[in-house]
């Protein structure tokens, strides 16, 4: 499991459980319930699809317990000047000659085509902890690697928009 998660990510984990037992519960087992009064089980495809989606909602609210109760909290704090969690980072790869800009985040929240981007990817664990103005190496694997330069960092940037992926 993701063991590495900050307070903020818990939460919004506990929200959408809350979700899910008080709202999606209650509407699955009303629509199995409802697709059940159609008559012969064995050929209503309502009835199948509404027990799919039932037990799709139920997996989704014990790995979300699992990932709560194995998970190490972790501080999103870090100093005025270096790269830490929840940090918009601006990044000039001179390979390509471009600039990105990524936010930084934990395992569980990570969305590269939203630009968002784990701690523990390449890039993510190489720029983290980094000041503005560093020259980093980021290595790919053993054969490959690339130099980004950190042109900035933002730290106004909240979590409280940003959503836990569903798996």
């Amino acid at each position: 499991m993701y063991d590495k998660l900050t307070q903020s990510d818990i939460d919004k984990m506990k929200q959408e459980i809350e979700y899910r037992k008080c709202v999606v519960r209650k509407e699955a087992l009303e629509a199995v319930k409802e697709a059940r009064a159609h008559g012969d089980l064995s050929e209503n495809f309502e009835y199948h699809a509404a027990k799919k989606d039932k037990n799709k909602n139920e997996s989704r609210i014990r790995y979300l317990e699992k990932m709560i109760k194995t998970a190490t909290v972790i501080s999103d704090a870090s100093k005025e000047d270096e790269v830490g969690l929840n940090n918009i980072v601006e990044l000039y790869f001179e390979e390509d000659d471009e600039t990105e800009s990524f936010k930084l985040v934990t395992t569980i929240r990570g969305d590269s085509l939203k630009g968002m981007i784990s701690t523990e990817s390449p890039i993510g664990s190489a720029v983290l902890g980094k000041k503005a103005g560093d020259r980093v190496f980021i290595r790919v694997n053993e054969d490959y690697g690339y130099y980004v330069v950190i042109k900035s960092i933002d730290k106004s940037a909240d979590d409280t928009e940003d959503e836990i992926r569903s798996f």
